[in-house]
């Protein structure tokens, strides 16, 4: 059985940091993409970074470049999102996800979904 487990959510200010991280279980993650969806309160569900297995391709969506950083540890299945300069805004239920293709224009065609990790940026 598949398994996403996120961690590392919490209450920050405004401008400050967070790192987030997803460990997967259950199947190998040899040359799955993976990456991070977010969810706001009365918002969908959107892409916020992706990764490929080989690290070689990266999507961030517009309103993180330059802000966030996904990396990951292929040893480990594990998945890291590097959250800098938070905004209220960014304030959401972060999801991560593997599967599908990452170009650099989004995130596509995921098969599984962690259970969430919820950020909340005050200002």
């Amino acid at each position: 059985q598949v398994q996403l487990v996120e961690s590392g959510g919490g209450l920050v200010q405004a401008g400050g940091s967070l790192r987030l991280s997803c460990a997967g279980s259950g199947r190998t993650f040899l040359y799955v993409a993976m990456g991070w969806f977010r969810q706001a309160p009365g918002k969908e569900r959107e892409p916020v970074a992706a990764i490929t297995w080989s690290g070689h391709t990266t999507y961030y969506a517009d309103s993180v470049k330059g802000r966030f950083t996904i990396s990951r540890d292929n040893a480990k299945n594990t998945v890291h999102l590097q959250m800098n300069s938070l905004k209220p805004d960014d304030t959401a239920v972060y999801y991560c996800a593997t599967g599908g293709v990452v170009t650099d224009s989004g995130y596509y065609g995921m098969d599984f979904w962690g259970k969430g990790t919820l950020v909340t940026v005050s200002s």
